[in-house]
């Protein structure tokens, strides 16, 4: 099996170490394409204002000057071009990337690049107890990681989804298939500062999650320890709306 392995927080970081380890346990033509620099929040966003630069770091290692997205496309239609991969691995991201993470996320959008490519594509991501440099842990995605990729790879898989994995910060008590979540970012944490040059600037925090009864959600199952696997897919269409927006629309489909 050929692996392309990517990720969003950059070439150099801790967790692109653990998601090499985890693709060499599959296959030992894993090749790496990831950015130079970190790209968190990147979402699913191309380089065109710019040109892109490519490095190669070693034997089938290569640094992107771009985006999460920019190096599943060089990888695709250049790095790899003669021989496509059979398995696209995005992460594993310092942090998780639950509910509507999925659409900030670089990690996520790699994937969702492979998934428009034909190729399946996982996102993976840790979430953690502890974000102080150096003190990142892995250990949930590196121990099982692996086990439940080739699991997923046995499944049959629908057009045009992509399957997105977050490991629990602490011992892990199982594995859940779930549903995507809901954050209310409606209570979002806005951090305003003010420079030493004395102009205002500004952090983003997380607002609270909202869990809703009786759903399986990703955020559910991170919050009491279980790895969650929840499949996404592109189609944005809200299809319980068609119905209503015709009707009021159909007057204008002859306009």
């Amino acid at each position: 099996m050929r692996i392309l392995v990517t990720n969003d927080d950059g070439i150099h970081a801790p967790g692109l170490v653990a998601l090499e380890q985890i693709a060499a346990e599959l296959s030992d033509n894993v090749w790496v394409v990831a950015p130079a620099e970190e790209q968190s929040g990147a979402g699913h966003s191309l380089t065109l204002s710019e040109p892109i630069r490519l490095r190669q770091m070693g034997e089938r290692r290569f640094a992107v000057r771009g985006t999460p997205t920019d190096c599943v496309m060089l990888a695709l239609g250049h790095v790899m071009k003669d021989a496509k991969p059979d398995l696209i691995l995005s992460g594993v991201n310092r942090g998780g990337n639950l509910a509507e993470d999925v659409t900030y996320s670089g990690t996520v959008s790699a994937a969702m690049e492979g998934c428009l490519a034909g190729i399946r594509s996982i996102a993976l991501s840790q979430a953690m107890a502890d974000y102080g440099a150096g003190r990142e842990k892995f250990d949930a995605a590196t121990t099982h990681g692996a086990a439940i990729i080739r699991r997923l790879t046995q499944a049959e898989w629908a057009p045009g989804m992509l399957v997105n994995i977050n490991f629990p910060a602490g011992p892990v008590r199982g594995v859940q298939v779930t549903e995507q979540g809901f954050r209310d970012y409606g209570h979002i944490a806005l951090d305003a500062r003010v420079d030493p040059r004395g102009f205002p600037y500004f952090w983003f925090g997380y607002g609270r999650e909202v869990e809703v009864p009786g759903h399986d959600t990703d955020l559910k199952a991170i919050h009491h320890g279980y790895v969650s696997v929840t499949p996404l897919h592109l189609d944005l269409t809200h299809r319980e709306s068609l119905g209503a927006l015709r009707g009021v629309l159909g007057d204008l489909a002859s306009v």
